[in-house]
């Protein structure tokens, strides 16, 4: 491999690994997951301010980068789904709290409600979660937890 294919592959990798970790919240020492999440919350008040066709194709477009970060990581790691891995989180959070107007309660209840289905990963986001070991299943389990994180945050707000 010539010097200059080098420096592109490793280019190539610190920006894998930087989109991967949320720029770097997924290398806190403890739960990696949940800094990992709180990367959501200035993305969900800026997306809040686009249309919800924009917030539509920003968000498939997130889901998608998701994939293919997670995959590409997994293998620089080893692990499929390495703590350090945290783009997933982001992605399932905004879908929890996507074409909501952006407010404090709001993003902190959603950020709660996708917490908790993230750790508990009712069925089928279990099912990813064990079964899928690649960047889809990675990504999978966690727009899962942010389908039924959507669901219980717009209950809430219905009811109160």
């Amino acid at each position: 491999m010539t010097e200059k294919n080098q420096l592109e592959q490793w280019g190539y990798r610190k920006l894998v690994l930087f989109l991967s970790s949320n720029a770097g919240l997924g290398y806190a020492p403890v739960a990696p997951g949940t800094f990992g999440t709180l990367a959501g919350i200035p993305t969900f008040y800026y997306l809040s301010r686009f249309s919800w066709p924009l917030q539509l194709l920003t968000l498939i477009a997130i889901v998608f980068l998701s994939f293919w970060v997670c995959d590409i990581a997994g293998k620089y790691y080893g692990e499929a789904d390495d703590g350090r891995i945290v783009i997933d989180e982001l992605t399932g959070y905004l879908i929890t709290v996507a074409f909501l107007p952006f407010s404090w309660p709001v993003a902190i209840l959603g950020f709660i409600w996708f917490r908790i289905f993230d750790i508990i990963k009712p069925p089928p986001a279990s099912w990813f979660d064990r079964k899928m070991k690649n960047g889809l299943g990675v990504t999978l389990d966690d727009v899962m937890a942010g389908i039924y994180a959507a669901i219980a945050l717009r209950f809430c707000l219905w009811l109160f």
